[in-house]
């Protein structure tokens, strides 16, 4: 039996729910509607449709819509025939169809999916699928009999899928973090025990693409298993207008939202100019999914403070797809807390020394039913604020990816994962993440970290904030030892003159914060840098960008 599935059904008869629409056409729907729906979605996909098979337990099904109000449904319905939702990549205005159509052809076989569920505003895309033999079906046209299905949480077991989630890596191949019932389950509950989640009182607000794991997970899957007031609006609404985030806050009382680290310096310009917003309810604001920069969050309480926002609301926490969400939160209505080290021991002694010239967040201990230790390049178990990699044990932790080449486990014969991050444990159990072990540079002997050097670049005159990238350039036949480089994005690209101006500011303000200077800095118009669905930049990318 699925313990998710069973906490899910026992939410479904509260009248609290998700708001959707906001601020232009507003709707409210209970989750006891949104399950009543979600019945009649499981009916209609576990019958034929023409050459479309029914869905079986064990199945795999992608879902490509829009909608927040008509995801929450889908994904319950194909939960309640015991199949594993996998949210699709979504096309923007600037995707090529054809090269997006390849990729999910590539995707779609990887997780070996019995359909597509297309919803609005992606059903034009049908005779997209059409053409390449995709089966799928129109959500719109789903008719079902939500009184034929029983909903039973014995349909899955704690060891079946429940979310293949794609992961936006480096790579062109793709790849899918299988997440299991019991996965989901473990880690929902030690998020909820962490945030001090209360039913009744907490309102979650997000923007968050429900393609990515912190909107799927955090700010969908929980409040719908726990019967907790959302609102959720989509990026859009964010992207074309910053302030609405804090004007749904204000509007609905929110007392719970997240986002990476460059939506709170996109956020703090716009607060800068807002009037009329009371940001007082804000007990949670938290900052994941990308390396945290205190002087953004800073900037953010800043402009908050004029409305109420209080400094202890900033959650500084630490988690992957590999453990369904969360690894580590920070204690709640603590505030930013930072580690304070000595960067000569952390480059070249590779221990974080306590003393003054580089500051790291603390993001917490991990979460109940997590373990968590740090592993040097020999092997070997390091002792606390020994510098190494990351690795993790406990229930959420996914058993194994899915990839084009099939499955591959991420589980050592003792159950550890390697993370693929560096970092360190402080006295008090907290973790501090250092960066992503493949981005480090190392020059002369020393560890540099990139976020050191992106953000020295990012305070650079004319550089469009959270848009600067620093990437490793390795020894070969252009270059006979390592180095780096800084890719930026500025509205002043184009005029040469301004650009050079740009490079040098950047790489006197590299020099200065890490003492080394970038072999090459490029200045390039907005939107040229990689990103990934959920906004954050791909180093790797933009090492190939370079390139070019």
């Amino acid at each position: 039996m699925s313990r998710f599935l069973a906490t899910l059904l026992e939410s479904v008869t509260t009248a609290r729910g998700m708001s959707t629409g906001d601020p232009t056409a507003p709707e409210h729907h209970t989750w006891a509607e949104v399950h009543e729906r979600a019945r009649g979605f499981a009916d209609a996909l576990r019958r034929p449709d023409g050459a479309v098979p029914g869905l079986r337990p064990g199945d795999a099904v992608g879902v490509l819509a829009g909608a927040p109000a008509s995801i929450a449904p889908l994904a319950q319905g194909v939960w309640l025939t015991g199949a594993s939702v996998t949210m699709l990549h979504q096309p923007t205005a600037r995707t090529d169809l054809m090269h997006w159509a390849e990729e999910t052809v590539t995707v779609l076989g990887m997780i070996d999916a019995r359909m597509v569920l297309l919803g609005a505003p992606f059903d034009g895309l049908a005779p997209v699928l059409t053409e390449r033999g995709i089966p799928f079906r129109i959500v719109e046209q789903l008719a079902g009999d939500p009184a034929a299905v029983t909903a039973d949480a014995s349909v899955a077991g704690e060891d079946d899928t429940a979310l293949l989630q794609l992961t936006s890596g480096s790579t062109a191949e793709p790849k899918a973090v299988r997440i299991t019932h019991g996965n989901l389950h473990a880690n929902i509950t030690a998020m909820r025990e962490a945030a001090r989640l209360v039913v009744g009182q907490d309102v979650m607000i997000s923007w968050l693409p429900l393609f990515h794991d912190m909107g799927m997970v955090g700010f969908l899957t929980i409040p719908m298993v726990s019967g907790l007031e959302c609102v959720i609006v989509t990026p859009l609404d964010f992207l074309s207008r910053p302030l609405v985030w804090a004007e749904l806050i204000s509007r609905h009382g929110g007392t719970v939202t997240a986002a990476p680290n460059f939506a709170y310096a996109v956020l703090a310009r716009q607060l800068a100019r807002a009037t009329d917003l009371d940001l007082s309810t804000l007990r949670i604001a938290l900052n994941g999914a990308e390396p945290v920069d205190p002087v953004a969050v800073q900037s953010f309480l800043d402009a908050g403070a004029q409305f109420g926002l209080r400094p202890e609301s900033v959650l500084c926490a630490y988690g992957m797809a590999e453990t369904a969400l969360g690894v580590a939160f920070a204690p709640v209505e603590t505030g930013l807390a930072v580690d304070d080290i000595d960067p000569d021991e952390l480059e070249s002694g590779r221990r974080a020394v306590p003393g003054s010239g580089r500051s790291f967040p603390l993001l917490g201990p991990p979460l109940p039913g997590i373990e968590a230790r740090i592993v040097g390049d020999d092997g070997q178990v390091l002792g606390m604020r020994g510098v190494g990699a990351i690795q993790l044990r406990g229930e959420s932790v996914t058993p194994g990816y899915l990839t084009v080449d099939g499955p591959v486990s991420t589980q050592d014969a003792d159950g550890w994962f390697d993370t693929g991050d560096e970092g360190y444990l402080v006295e008090d159990g907290q973790v501090v993440v250092c960066g992503r072990t493949k981005d480090v540079i190392i020059m002369g002997g020393r560890n540099i970290y990139p976020t050191d050097i992106e953000r020295a670049a990012a305070e650079a005159d004319g550089v469009r904030a959270g848009n600067a990238v620093a990437v490793r350039l390795m020894a070969g036949q252009r270059q006979r030892r390592e180095s780096f480089a800084v890719a930026v994005e500025s509205r002043k690209a184009d005029d040469e003159a301004e650009a050079a101006v740009i490079r040098k500011d950047v790489t006197s303000r590299v020099v200065s914060a890490v003492g080394v200077r970038p072999a090459r800095v490029e200045v390039f118009p907005p939107g040229t840098l990689p990103k990934t669905p959920s906004g954050k930049l791909r180093r790797a990318a933009t090492a190939a960008l370079l390139q070019t």
